[in-house]
């Protein structure tokens, strides 16, 4: 068995592996992953190796006391990976667009792919049909959207995301929500449009925090996978076991 470790900014999503299966995933506070593991490893205890794609979210006492109870490893640029990069600064590529990498490598092994992270930020990610990783966009997430206006003005509210019923607002909350939903589902409209002029046959996964609210409001056909990152870092676990 496998235990996979994706700390966000805010929250931590733990998966058990077996056989390459998902048997066990929850989602946490940073600070309950101590108490975490340690029920983990009391139901799960073949558990034998981790990996830990870490953003900033948990320091060094918290995978020491993990490597206590299994051999761990830290995503890191450092890391083997099944696909050639090409990206210009590979020691700046984050862990969370490397396992994004790497499970559209296995998921569409010989085929042109974009990998759409709808979380904090929204990540792109292509890799070709030669196995490449290209590289591709960053931008601000939904929240972060909705935070920017209200931060950087004096009078805009701080609003949650919502459905809209017209991409024309008539009132200064309907029109802060077409800004946003509008916005970021006609910039990632936009970009598979881009990316298919340039790439024959290109798949297009949509995945991370936001990816069923958006799904049901792009144009384009896409695949929509909640767990895509976790996948990518199983294969990178078994993948450096060599």
């Amino acid at each position: 068995m496998n235990l996979i470790v994706d700390v966000g900014n805010t929250l931590i999503k733990m998966a058990v592996f077996d056989n390459g299966k998902i048997i066990s995933y929850r989602k946490i506070p940073n600070a309950e992953f101590s108490k975490s593991v340690k029920s983990i490893f009391s139901e799960y205890f073949l558990i034998q190796n981790a990996i830990v794609s870490n953003v900033g979210g948990i320091g060094h006492e918290e995978i020491a006391m993990l490597c206590v109870f299994c051999k761990v490893h830290v995503l890191s640029h450092t890391s083997k990976t099944p696909f050639k990069n090409s990206y210009a600064t590979p020691q700046t590529l984050g862990v969370d667009r490397i396992a994004l990498a790497t499970a559209a490598f296995y998921h569409n092994p010989k085929g042109n792919t974009l990998v759409i992270d709808a979380g904090t930020c929204v990540t792109y990610d292509a890799i070709n049909d030669y196995g490449e990783y290209l590289g591709g966009a960053i931008s601000p997430g939904i929240g972060m959207r909705y935070k920017a206006m209200h931060e950087h003005t004096s009078k805009l509210p701080l609003l949650k995301k919502k459905g809209i019923m017209d991409f024309i607002g008539n009132t200064t909350e309907t029109s802060m929500h077409s800004g946003v939903i509008n916005g970021i589902c006609n910039e990632i409209d936009g970009t598979i449009e881009q990316y298919r002029s340039r790439f024959v046959d290109l798949t297009v996964i949509l995945t991370g925090g936001d990816a069923q609210f958006l799904s049901k409001r792009l144009k384009n056909t896409i695949f929509a996978h909640s767990k895509f990152l976790l996948l990518g870092l199983y294969h990178l676990l078994e993948y450096n076991k060599r």
